[in-house]
């Protein structure tokens, strides 16, 4: 098994470096957003020095119409308040959303191209949990995190700004909370930021346990190997566990720490309030504005200070996304062979897994324009490995793939059908085709009748959510897909699996349909496939032993006359 090796995590000045192109065009939007909700801050902070000069009016004898005045100055800041602040935080947050977008389009358009063994060394679960979890956790933060922070920010610097106008020293004793807060903040940075990326890695790992599990299970349970699997993941699960509940621990010290700067900054700004009063310097009112003032930085600052939590999650997420969006993977030009009688040329062709244990080695072969060609050979021989090599799914180690001009189409076992109607299911091979060219493909693989049938026709939702299509359903789209993109070459590996049920016939009337006047590589786990193959090719151990018309070499004493000759028999006792 190879040794895992995870994808790219961007460093921070990468990621902020990204942040910045992505905000580049939203700029406007953004400068907008922010004077809003300056606006909407200096709005709010008129309420601590109205309701300071309500006491000094309850102290000096002041009349109902200074009363009345500042009320309607009070509810005119919290309405002012309300609308700008509002309307900035929601511009914010689509700012944060758009940002969002883009990166999201990169990460899937670098993680599409990606090689296939790039993605099977990190293992299925670091793409999943970065596509899922890291996702998630970034749009919460683009949502609501983000304009959280900059709008308590923006409270705190204000709000210092106007304890400064009423007296530069209740801003002194305010700032006396900083050097705890500052400290704080520190020593939960240097803890969290290692914490939550292991905290990531142990999720992507354990979602990889898990899923390999999943896809494992009848083989799991034919081995009964079931205890030993659910062990692996219990562990994987409880580490995860371990890391969230050590996070928790964390959190709970940083809030502590916090609630001692705050008592500490609010007793300072009240023993200055009660000096600088007794010393005639500022009125009653005034002192009252200043202890509301810091009183009301309890809550901006826990919001961003708290948020500094959401930070280091959302962070680490961000560097695992751009480190995935930044993967620079080269498009592959495959050497395309020129016009001739030959459709596809495999020369000395030898691929690896893993260094120094290689799948397929020496293999030489060539496939003449609108040949048929069964690939035939026991459990490991290369079968597959061959199909994904020449479809370009995998490069090769050594050797050289010629392929002619255009797409070579490969078909597996492993369908998959995407949410959404069924019909641009179906364009997603041809994006310009027709109602009628849909209808017509879906005819030659005899499933435009029970797609009528549907409720909505071409229009049904298909998919995760929508009608749940059989195994053999699914097969006959992906093979009305394969006749629209109508590609020259077509590779077919396991395509007609479920032809050992009830469907067999239809799914091989469905495979000949949709091959008709192409070059074919099929890989043949059943034998019959062989038979109406105009060549058959027979791999052991990574190379190609035997080739030939399937009468002729049955006829001789060699690997497919056993194969042949075994699969007769267990026909026949079935």
């Amino acid at each position: 098994m190879s040794e895992t090796t995870l994808l790219p995590i961007a460093t921070g000045r990468r990621t902020r470096a990204q942040l910045k192109a992505l905000a580049r065009p939203l700029r406007r939007r953004l400068a907008g957003a922010m004077l809003l909700m300056v606006a909407g801050t200096i709005a709010g902070l008129v309420t601590p020095p109205l309701l300071g000069h309500i006491v000094d009016l309850a102290t000096s004898g002041g009349g109902t119409t200074d009363f009345v005045l500042t009320g309607v100055g009070l509810i005119a800041g919290a309405l002012g308040e309300a609308v700008l602040a509002g309307i900035g935080f929601a511009l914010l947050a689509q700012v944060g959303e758009s940002m969002l977008a883009g990166l999201r389009e990169r990460f899937v358009a670098s993680a599409l191209r990606l090689p296939l063994e790039q993605v099977e060394r990190a293992g299925a679960g670091d793409l999943t949990s970065r596509v899922t979890n890291d996702v998630t956790v970034v749009a919460e933060a683009a949502r609501s995190a983000l304009p959280e922070f900059v709008r308590a920010m923006l409270t705190i610097v204000l709000t210092l700004a106007g304890m400064a106008v009423l007296d530069w020293r209740f801003l002194l004793a305010a700032l006396i909370a900083v050097p705890v807060q500052a400290y704080t903040v520190r020593w939960y940075a240097r803890r969290a930021v290692p914490l939550y990326a292991k905290q990531r890695i142990a999720v992507a790992d354990q979602q990889h346990h898990l899923l390999a599990t999943i896809d494992g299970a009848p083989t799991i349970r034919a081995f009964r190997l079931a205890p030993e699997h659910r062990d692996r993941v219990g562990a994987k699960s409880e580490q995860a566990v371990d890391l969230l509940l050590r996070g928790v621990a964390l959190q709970t010290r940083f809030y502590a720490r916090l609630h001692v700067a705050e008592f500490a900054g609010l007793a300072a700004v009240l023993a200055t309030g009660f000096f600088l009063v007794r010393g005639d310097v500022v009125s009653i009112g005034t002192a009252t504005a200043a202890a509301l003032y810091f009183h009301g930085l309890f809550s901006p600052v826990n919001t961003a200070l708290a948020l500094a939590d959401d930070a280091q999650a959302a962070a680490s997420g961000l560097n695992r996304l751009v480190g995935v969006a930044d993967i620079d993977v080269p498009e592959r030009e495959p050497a395309v062979i020129g016009p001739g009688p030959d459709a596809v040329v495999v020369r000395d062709l030898g691929f690896a897994y893993v260094p120094d244990r290689p799948v397929l080695a020496g293999v030489d072969l060539t496939i003449g324009r609108g040949e048929r060609v069964a690939v035939v050979g026991s459990s490991g021989a290369g079968k597959t490995t061959l199909a994904k090599v020449i479809a370009g799914v995998h490069e090769p180690t050594t050797g050289r793939v010629e392929v002619p001009a255009g797409e070579v189409a490969l078909i597996t076992q492993e369908v998959h059908v995407f949410a959404g109607p069924l019909g641009d299911d179906l364009r997603l091979a041809r994006p310009d085709a027709s109602d009628e060219e849909v209808r017509a493909a879906l005819a030659e693989v005899d499933a435009l009748g029970w797609v009528e049938q549907l409720p909505d026709g071409l229009d049904t939702e298909v998919g995760s959510g929508g009608h749940a299509l059989t195994a053999a359903q699914a097969q006959q789209l992906a093979f009305a897909r394969l006749i629209l993109a109508d590609p020259p070459v077509a590779i077919l590996d396991e395509a007609t699996a479920e032809a050992g049920s009830a469907g067999a016939r239809l799914l091989e009337r469905v495979a000949a349909a949709a091959l008709e006047g192409r070059t074919a590589l099929i890989i043949a786990h059943r034998l019959t496939q062989a038979v109406t193959a105009d060549r058959v090719v027979v791999m052991e151990a990574g190379r190609v032993v035997e080739v030939g018309a399937h009468q002729d070499l049955i006829k001789q004493d060699g690997p497919y006359a056993v194969l042949w000759q075994a699969w007769s028999d267990q026909r026949a006792h079935s």
